[in-house]
């Protein structure tokens, strides 16, 4: 049996003491997670001590983090009361984001997340989880090109996607396209066994997982075969002028400055176009050479061009992964 993590008070001095009371007590459980586990992930965040009585909970602590405690209590069990599902990730996300200045006035009390900062497909609604990521949503809804910089984790492509399936269902876009370079780590196609597309589909297997995610398996095999949905190895962009679609380019770190400007150059009208990658993570020979850094150094403030940055904290797997990114971004120990 999982042992109950303990909770200290905050110090007596300087304390403030709010209480929140839910009228339906029946969401108390997913609210405060098993063995309150979302309360003590709270306290650890924000520094605060939360008690729990009934339909009631007490929140003290410094009155700024008290405040944040109380909204993001109130904003989480809000969009329970609306059918929604939190987990711990949903915890820090809405933590994180409460805590963030710069979004102050966007926050929602009611949702417990930013305006406008969640994307709706057929099979889920997909909610921001970092202040990036809320910036980021905003931004896919907004500009012509996205380029989105960060380690793996960070939601990414996964957030392209999900923005890519939603304006195919509403119509707003005819197709998407989904592509990534074929050659990485040093490993080529010639060396792999099958037929063209046996040969790259382990190389896209992260957009099919991202669509299945999006849309009933029945709509992704149609849409697939129909060709709304189009995922191929970046060669097979050169020569074609992509309108009315919604493009995303993955790994794009492991382009290069050619191959960047080819697949920027497919933009057509009335479409969409995210690149997505990690600058430490480039497995071309000569890594100073990623087409990626180069096309943020060149686009930097053309108009309708924005760049997103993500940072291993805000890494929305396993907390563990940040811990990792941050290790091999950082010196090598010796020993």
């Amino acid at each position: 049996m999982s042992k109950k993590p303990q909770r200290t008070p905050v110090a007596a001095s300087e304390r403030v003491r709010l209480e929140i009371e839910f009228d339906k007590p029946q969401l108390l459980g997913p609210l405060f997670g098993q063995y309150d586990q979302n309360l003590i992930a709270l306290e650890g965040q924000l520094g605060v001590y939360i008690s729990a009585r009934g339909n009631k909970v007490q929140v003290e602590g410094e009155a700024e983090a008290t405040a944040r405690a109380r909204d993001v209590l109130t904003g989480l069990y809000n969009r329970l009361a609306h059918g929604g599902s939190i987990d711990a990730g949903d915890v820090m996300g809405a933590v994180a984001i409460a805590a963030d200045p710069s979004l102050d006035g966007l926050v929602s009390a009611e949702s417990g997340m930013a305006a406008s900062a969640s994307i709706r497909t057929r099979r889920k609604t997909i909610v921001a989880r970092s202040p990036t990521q809320v910036r980021y949503i905003e931004a896919l809804a907004r500009d012509s090109i996205i380029f989105a910089l960060g380690p793996a984790g960070t939601g990414k492509t996964y957030l392209a996607v999900a923005q890519a399936v939603s304006q195919l269902i509403s119509g707003s876009v005819d197709r998407l396209v989904l592509s990534r370079p074929a050659v990485e780590a040093g490993e080529r196609l010639g060396f792999l066994p099958g037929d063209m597309k046996e040969k790259v589909d382990p190389y896209l297997r992260p957009l099919y997982d991202a669509l299945y995610d999006m849309l009933p398996a029945e709509q992704v095999e149609r849409r697939l075969a129909s060709g709304e949905i189009e995922i191929a190895p970046l060669a097979f962009m050169r020569g074609r002028t992509l309108a009315n679609a919604f493009i995303i380019l993955d790994e794009a770190q492991n382009t290069t400055p050619l191959q960047m400007k080819m697949f920027l150059t497919r933009f057509g009208e009335r479409s969409r176009m995210v690149v997505c990658g990690d600058p430490n993570q480039v497995d071309l020979p000569n890594p100073g050479s990623s087409g990626l850094a180069d096309a943020v150094k060149r686009l930097d403030g053309v108009e309708g061009i924005s760049t997103l940055r993500f940072s291993s904290r805000e890494v929305v797997r396993h907390p563990i992964v940040g811990l990792i990114v941050d290790a091999y971004e950082g010196p090598p120990q010796d020993g």
